[in-house]
């Protein structure tokens, strides 16, 4: 059992940056692939991230360039830091935990945070 907590999440200007943290329970951490979601008003739940067991990092074309997936294994912490954010990154951010290794797709994760709201104003 993963239990999930995000805390960074707040309202930043256009062009500004945050940094997510995902951290997580458990002695288990090191064997799950961490992946980041987010759901804007609206729209479906999407895929942003996730970085593999291995440390391994994917990113979804819309943030591709301008977020950055790490984790800190010791400290049971996954992070994104998100630069130059746009009006449209405005959502929920999720963080989720696969042990299946990196995945874009939801359903393939088997423990889910709550979420951080990230506001982006123009």
């Amino acid at each position: 059992q993963v239990q999930l907590g995000e805390s960074g999440g707040g309202f930043v200007q256009a062009g500004g940056s945050l940094r997510l943290s995902c951290a997580a329970s458990g002695r288990t951490f090191s064997s799950y692939a961490i992946g980041w979601f987010r759901q804007a008003p609206g729209k479906e739940r999407e895929f942003v991230a996730y970085i593999t067991q291995s440390g391994s990092a994917y990113y979804a074309d819309p943030v591709k360039g301008r977020f950055t997936i790490s984790r800190d294994n010791a400290k049971n912490t996954a992070y994104l830091q998100m630069n130059s954010l746009k009006p449209e990154d405005t959502a929920v951010y999720s963080c989720a935990a696969s042990s299946r290794g990196g995945r874009v797709r939801q359903y393939e994760y088997d423990y889910w945070g709550q979420g951080t709201q990230v506001t982006v104003s123009s």
